[in-house]
């Protein structure tokens, strides 16, 4: 016997419980070759990273788990092959296996197929297929196991995923791929087939516990797989090719160099698919860098707050934005400098229906006028549900509100953004270092594209009326240099009277001594 024949019957006799043993024994038996893990330098293999993750969705640990790691890094051929296993373990429970084109699903499914129909697994498991159903992309077991392969967008009739009134692993929804790459750009396609998860996809569950696995690589910072990230129920494996040290995730695909290379020639393709972090096509107007984070308040002379509201309380469109900003004077080494900037002081971001407007911008407008120096002005864009909230406040007594027209004369919002590139690159904005809204604005600014390919831009809406106001057209500065000036005249005024004054007491010296 071999040492290559001790490895396989060791395979054989771990791979009834260990996912990665059954693997790599049912891919070498189906291809030929050797299922090659991962190697990285400072963290483990992303094989095993995932295999456990799955190994905990089979056990009950996870309801639902996000796989993002980059393309044809095995993330696909893991999930089949645990769906054999499983299978295996568990006949009787049923998966829908589904993606972007029923083609590819299909491909996939009669790839388990293969690996379930294979001698070696039949004689470790011992399932056996029925022959009821004639598609070779869709099969059962006599066990009344099965799995169905679905497209996006497609109906999904009389099949489901999972065991009915069953507390124990009963099988799982697959979304594996789900946008094709030249696809996803389409606002359409995308909300078309996050619609057609929970209107169609999220029904075919038998039971409230069936798992639903989402494998891919992120490629829009807008998809689907966005509204389960951070979710309590969603478990998340994301792994980028690249760590912090520039340590490559799997060297045997992609070197340093490779993946170096990618990044240079397709920026927005490495930041999507290579490293899980969508960054719109088109690159950033605003760097990171250029905004002033600060651990000290500067001293802050004049206060007022920048609205742009929204039409609706859908997580696709733009949120309702309020921001909150100070106006001060620069300082470099303890010297008071001539040059203003701006404070970010907060920022409120909410999804509502126009009728709560009022309510959520009264409370915001309250907790800004509890602050040492109240708003002074209020800028709200007047679009639709923005001029009926200029018109409702305008009635109040205490608030100045000015309404911000948007016209042709006043540029695209490409030319505003770009407008006020030069003065958020000479760390103009400030913002406290450690303010709940600091990390969300300064990431929503990087996200800002000179193609208009970002998928929003409510905040930096507000951010531009803030800097027009008080750093392009100077209108609170000009209000506080005028102050200034009627307090230096005014100073002057009476140091003049006193000087007079001076002068006359000593004339009257002069002549009562002479």
């Amino acid at each position: 016997m071999t040492a290559s024949d001790y490895e396989v019957n060791e395979l054989i006799d771990d791979c009834t419980h260990s996912l990665l043993a059954f693997t790599r024994l049912f891919y070498r038996l189906r291809t030929g070759r050797d299922f090659l893990l991962s190697k990285p330098i400072g963290r483990e293999s992303h094989h095993l990273t995932i295999c456990r993750a799955l190994m905990k969705v089979f056990k009950g640990e996870t309801q639902n788990l996000i796989i993002n790691v980059p393309p044809r890094y095995g993330k696909s051929e893991l999930v089949i092959h645990f769906i054999a296993w499983a299978l295996g373990n568990l006949p009787d429970s049923n998966f829908l296996y589904t993606s972007y084109a029923l083609a590819l699903a299909r491909k996939q499914t009669q790839t388990i197929r293969s690996i379930i129909t294979l001698p070696e697994y039949r004689s470790i498991f011992n399932v056996e297929m029925s022959q009821t159903v004639a598609a070779k992309a869709d099969f059962e077991t006599k066990n009344g196991g099965s799995v169905y392969a679905a497209g996006s967008g497609g109906t999904i009739t009389g099949r489901g995923a999972g065991i009915q009134y069953c507390e124990r692993f009963g099988g799982a929804i697959i979304i594996d791929d789900i946008y094709k790459p030249d696809e996803v750009t389409s606002d359409v396609i995308r909300e078309g087939t996050i619609d057609w998860y929970y209107n169609t996809l999220q029904s075919r569950v038998n039971s409230p516990t069936t798992p639903i696995i989402y494998i891919g690589q992120r490629l829009h910072e807008h998809e689907l797989v966005t509204d389960f990230l951070g979710e309590r129920e969603w478990d998340e494996v994301i792994i980028p090719a690249l760590d912090e040290a520039n340590n490559p995730l799997n060297p045997a695909q992609h070197d340093l160099a490779a993946l170096l290379k990618i990044k240079e020639k397709s920026p927005y393709e490495f930041a999507a698919q290579y490293q899980q972090n969508p960054v719109p096509a088109g690159g950033g107007i605003y760097k990171r860098s250029w905004f002033y984070l600060t651990d000290d308040e500067p001293e802050i002379l004049s206060t007022f707050i920048t609205a742009d509201t929204a039409e609706t309380d859908k997580d696709w469109n733009d949120a309702s934005v309020f921001s909150f900003w100070g106006v001060y004077k620069v300082k470099n080494e303890e010297s008071i400098t001539g040059q203003y900037a701006l404070h970010w002081l907060a920022c409120r971001e909410i999804r509502v229906e126009p009728a709560y407007l009022e309510g959520e911008f009264r409370s915001f407008y309250s907790e800004c006028s509890r602050y040492k120096i109240p708003p002074q002005l209020v800028a709200i864009e007047k679009k639709s549900t923005g001029a009926t909230l200029v018109s409702i406040l305008d009635k109040l007594r205490g608030i100045k509100v000015q309404g911000i027209e948007r016209t042709k004369a006043s540029g695209s919002k490409t030319a505003r953004f770009l407008e006020m590139q030069s003065l958020i690159s000479q760390k103009l904005i400030s913002l406290p270092r450690n303010g709940k809204h600091t990390e969300m604005c300064i990431t929503h600014m990087c996200k800002i594209t000179a193609n208009d390919s970002h998928a929003h831009d409510d905040i930096c809406d507000t951010v531009y009326d803030a800097v027009k106001i008080g750093l392009i057209d100077k209108y609170l500065i000009n209000t506080l240099d005028s102050a200034s000036n009627s307090k230096s005249e005014a100073a002057s005024q009476i140091m003049g009277a006193m000087n007079r004054r001076n002068d006359l007491r000593r004339t009257r010296n002069v002549k009562t001594h002479s």
